[in-house]
């Protein structure tokens, strides 16, 4: 038994989204602002704290109708709405669940509960002042509480086809049910993002979050062991607990004769001013007020150890989930319930890259040790993504401000559109998922995204970027591109592998390549047809795959067509800005057509290349620069350029500590404008 899917109906950015449940841990991505914290929010409203709706909790997009709500107004159009699909199967015990099963047909294979909170709009209206405006404040102030009625159904919509949700096409078949039975079903446990841990600057202000939470952890424990200490799952914490009890009131007694001695003149003086023989001074340690005044977790040996808000917030972070989780589990067991949910907000909240790649690893095992437990984990940590299995990924997606967040299965979804390409897309999927766990998983949560090709492109860009926010100060004055939220990734040849991802996600993607031009040469023994690096001038083809995919370059075989698709690369018609991804190449610049990067750069920046060229590492044929005339740029870098990476690094020392003024291709630097545009 699992909960199957979770559907989320008019509340605040989720106005009709489904999330798909895996039977163990799902992962619930996406940039910010997309509601993975109202996801959260709608998870414990409906299941722990039903009457904190208020009417910030309605879509914008609907409180119009709400502030114009009169007799006509259907307030079930306008309700919010959790739905919990939970699949079960014969080996399940159904005994619970059979309060929520309307059908008892052998083969159905699901239920639904329904959670709503619903305008009560008899006792609305009545309330409501005439005057318009007061109309409006009155409903923005005061829509929560009474005026909302909360309640639980089940529905059985086997069968059902239509467009318009069960729900609301029947609303005579939902049968309405009691929220104590739903928690006997549903255990709902949430660790949130907000976490209250303490650095070094708490000491002294009483700030003991661990202590805190460890004396929470024993005060359960206690209580739990004295409730059920007749059960087997008592135990081992049974045995530690009386022992530590035993030990207490071995310490009662001793400090009893002590205080007998130190109390002596007291007790005598009670006795003579008030015949009070019977008066005594005795020790009553209580274990859980032991524990909470005079216990601390600590790091290090105990006769030279660190107190807790020593250790950083990214420790402090993991012990105190741990904790949590551990009072969790507990309760988890305490109450046994069919289905247990428990939801983690942030885990990477104060934790450095290396300590999310370990707890990624790490939480699933620790949650699998929980019977009956589906996690649902929400991140902005593309280094927990990265070690999370892609199969469990939900991805939030909000394409623009003015749309609804949807939500996406990486996998499946994902895959299919892969699979649309043909024989080599599963292949290409393949690569997808392994680049970004090698990698980066940062496409994620990125805005926007910048691909490169190579090593020189990756350490050039960031000057490039820098150059173009500086040479269009008006344009960047409310945030240059180097404030923007853009992932840079390296992905050589294998843009294309990307293309059906960054649609799935929906970032605004530039690519920057060569136009790596070639020409058919037919060999005199063989007859067989090559095709060589060429100049742009010579060139009848191009080796870049990427070039041919995104702008939709016809079959070679096609001669007529492709020489004339390859004509439109070359004067740059063949590319569009149009779409969300912009594909960045050489073209003719200062009369000269580079092939590649490195001869774009130098043809434009020849001069200050001959003056520096005892400066700039990875060259070669240095004396070549000197007797260099024309414009085969193709042909000297070639001849001049060693390592391109060394060349690449004197280029940026130059800039950053000799100022030196070097121009970017303008391919670069145009790509550069589209993306801080759009």
């Amino acid at each position: 038994m699992h909960i199957e899917q979770i559907k989320i109906q008019n509340f605040r950015l989720l106005q009709n989204c489904c999330l798909d449940m895996r039977e163990k841990t799902t992962l619930l991505v996406g940039k910010n602002n997309t509601g993975k914290t109202s996801f959260a929010v709608l998870l414990e409203r409906f299941l722990e704290r039903p009457d904190n709706f208020t009417y910030t909790d309605f879509p914008i997009s609907i409180r119009q109708r709400i502030l114009s709500i009169d007799d006509e107004t259907n307030v079930d159009e306008l309700a919010i709405r959790l739905v919990l699909r939970i699949a079960y199967d014969e080996t399940d015990n159904l005994a619970i669940l059979s309060e929520f099963m309307l059908d008892l047909d052998p083969t159905r294979r699901h239920t639904n509960i329904l959670f709503e909170c619903c305008i009560d709009k008899s006792k609305l209206l009545r309330a409501l002042p005439d005057d318009p405006k007061e109309r409006k404040k009155f409903i923005e102030n005061n829509l929560s509480g009474k005026f909302l009625n909360i309640k639980v159904y089940a529905f059985d919509d086997f069968g059902h086809t239509e467009e318009t949700p069960y729900y609301m096409a029947h609303r005579d078949q939902l049968e309405e049910k009691e929220r104590s039975e739903v928690r006997a079903l549903l255990n709902f446990q949430v660790i949130h993002a907000r976490r209250n841990v303490a650095s070094s600057e708490d000491a002294g202000r009483g700030a003991k979050p661990l202590s805190a939470i460890s004396t929470k952890f024993f005060r359960k424990r206690d209580i739990e062991v004295d409730v059920d200490d007749d059960d087997e799952t008592a135990g081992s914490d049974g045995e530690s607990l009386e022992k530590l009890r035993s030990m207490l009131a071995g310490i009662d007694d001793q400090l009893g004769e002590q205080y007998a001695q130190v109390f002596g003149d007291f007790l005598k003086s009670s006795h003579d001013f008030l015949e009070l023989g019977d008066l005594k001074v005795v020790s009553n340690i209580q274990s859980q007020s032991l524990i909470e005044t005079s216990s601390q977790v600590i790091y290090g040996e105990t006769d030279n150890f660190l107190p807790e808000h020593y250790s950083g917030l990214g420790y402090l972070n993991i012990l105190y989930l741990l904790l949590q989780i551990e009072l969790c589990r507990d309760d988890f067991a305490r109450r046994n319930a069919p289905l247990n949910l428990l939801l983690i907000e942030e885990p990477e909240a104060h934790t450095h890259p290396q300590m999310q790649y370990v707890f990624a690893d790490k939480i699933h095992g620790l949650i699998s040790k929980i019977p009956n437990l589906q996690a649902l984990l929400t991140t902005h940590s593309s280094h927990i993504v990265s070690k999370s299995n892609f199969e469990d990924i939900r991805y939030l997606s909000r394409l623009s401000p003015a749309e609804p967040v949807t939500i996406k299965n990486f996998h499946t979804d994902l895959s299919a559109k892969y699979e649309e390409l043909g024989a080599d897309g599963v292949a290409l999927f393949q690569f997808l998922k392994q680049y970004l766990t090698i990698n980066s998983a940062e496409l994620f949560f990125a805005s926007k995204a910048i691909f490169i090709e190579g090593t020189t492109e990756r350490i050039l860009l960031p000057l490039f970027i820098e150059m173009h926010d500086r040479e269009n100060v008006d344009e960047t004055a409310a945030g240059g591109l180097s404030s923007q939220n853009i992932s840079v990734l390296e992905v050589g040849a294998n843009a294309r592998a990307f293309a059906p991802f960054l649609e799935f996600i929906g970032v605004r993607t530039l690519v920057i390549t060569d136009i790596d031009t070639t020409k058919a040469v037919v060999s005199e023994g063989t007859g067989k047809t090559s095709y060589p690096a060429c100049p742009v001038a010579e060139s009848s083809n191009t080796s870049n795959e990427t070039l041919k995919y995104f702008l939709l370059a016809p079959d070679p075989k096609e001669v007529s067509e492709f020489s004339d698709w390859h004509k439109r690369l070359i004067d740059g018609t063949a590319s569009s800005d149009e779409g969300q991804i912009k594909i960045a190449y050489q073209l003719a610049e200062d009369g000269y057509h580079a092939r590649s990067f490195e001869d774009a750069f130098v043809s434009i920046n020849l001069e200050k290349v001959k003056a520096r060229k005892d400066m700039l590492a990875g060259l070669k044929n240095r004396g070549t620069l000197d007797a260099f005339s024309g414009n085969d740029f193709y042909s000297l870098t070639s001849q001049i350029l060693g390592k391109k990476s060394d060349f690449a690094g004197s280029v940026l020392y130059l800039a950053l500590v000799e100022r030196e003024s070097w121009r970017a291709p303008k391919y670069i630097m145009d790509g550069l404008k589209w993306i801080h545009k759009n």
